[in-house]
């Protein structure tokens, strides 16, 4: 038996745990590789093509095959273990990965965020430009929000704002319990689909509406509500969108399935959400705090309008730079560079090896 021309015929086998690594490393998972490799079948045939990787490099080194085959296997191999018996690392350094490279990204490249962030802002913009034209849409907003609703909102704000320090904590605990309420509503219907765009929509377009019939020339109170709203409107507004995308990923998967089965699918739905909810969860957050703290207080206009860009331009940072898609490198690693085809291209071709070895 030749050893060089039996490995030789096993370059599609390696091929295909390149393939897997490739799936496992930016992914997750052996799923988007092809219908066979989803799910458990993808896990056992990633298992079975990595002990034939090893008892490969071991007749490589036995038979002492050129050196970039024998590199070659040794990077393979390393790759596929370092999937396969990988454990996700408590390190601090691990979780600052986590938060300022992975889950930007996931988020960035998730359509099902992108379809609720048009929905809410864009229902948003045009609920609230329908509002403030009285006379080319007379009585949207009435119709959508109530008079009631609306003169309520206009008589509270009559007042400049000047709330006492002592109610900032209790408002802080309340916008916290109904903003998130909000999300958590938005995402809890998400896996339904249709009911999440429902209530996504609804919420855009009583929230633009009112926002266009406090903009009304001659409307009481209107300068002290975009005072008041102008803080922590961008953390606000950006996580309920969040919140709904959450949702629809969960949904998607259900159904959706992708070849897998129906759990097995919602549970990776799951963990693509998982990045989606922490981000607006965090948001909510943030807009609560700025909505009891500093909204309601008799702080300059100014410094509102500072924090609003501010947190505007964090929100870009997050979302847009960090999670815009990068192609890095693989040259500073050896593990993750081996490729078959960059082991054809040597000068030590793989059959170059003794004939006479059996």
């Amino acid at each position: 038996m030749n050893v060089a021309k039996l490995l030789e015929k096993r370059r599609t086998d390696w091929t295909e745990l390149e393939r897997l690594c490739e799936a496992m490393e930016v992914r997750g998972s052996t799923d988007s590789v092809s219908p066979k490799h989803r799910g458990a079948p993808g896990v056992v045939r990633f298992s079975s093509l990595y002990r034939a990787a090893c008892a490969d490099l071991a007749l490589a080194d036995a038979y002492q095959l050129p050196p970039n085959t024998v590199t070659y296997l040794h990077r393979l191999v390393a790759r596929a273990h370092n999937q396969l018996y990988r454990t996700h690392s408590p390190a601090p350094g691990g979780w600052v990965r986590i938060l300022f490279t992975e889950a930007p990204q996931r988020i960035f490249n998730d359509g099902c965020v992108r379809v609720a962030t048009l929905v809410f802002f864009g229902l948003f913009a045009l609920a609230m430009v329908m509002g403030a034209a009285e006379e080319q849409f007379p009585g949207f907003a009435e119709r959508i929000c109530g008079s009631k609703m609306l003169e309520g909102t206009s008589e509270s704000f009559k007042e400049p704002l000047a709330v006492s320090p002592e109610e900032y904590t209790a408002r802080a605990a309340f916008y916290i319990r109904h903003n998130t309420g909000i999300g958590l509503q938005c995402f809890a219907y998400g896996i339904l689909l249709v009911p999440c765009l429902v209530t996504l929509a609804y919420n855009a377009i009583v929230l633009g509406a009112t926002f266009g019939y406090m903009s009304r020339d001659g409307v009481e109170g209107a300068d002290h509500f975009f005072e008041f709203v102008t803080a922590h409107g961008p953390f606000e507004l950006t996580a309920i969108a969040l919140s709904a995308g959450a949702g629809l990923r969960l949904g998607m998967g259900l159904f959706y399935t992708r070849g897998l089965s129906r759990v097995d699918s919602v549970r990776r739905s799951g963990r693509d959400a998982v990045p989606v909810m922490a981000a607006s969860a965090a948001m909510f957050i943030l807009a609560a705090f700025t909505e009891g703290f500093l909204s309601p207080s008799g702080a300059p206009y100014l410094i509102k309008v500072a924090w609003s860009i501010l947190s505007s331009g964090l929100i870009t940072l997050y979302f847009v730079v960090l999670g815009f898609p990068r192609h890095e490198s693989d040259g500073g690693s050896l593990v993750r560079t081996a490729r078959y085809a960059d082991l054809v291209d040597s000068r030590l071709p793989i059959d170059g090896a003794d004939d006479d070895a059996t």
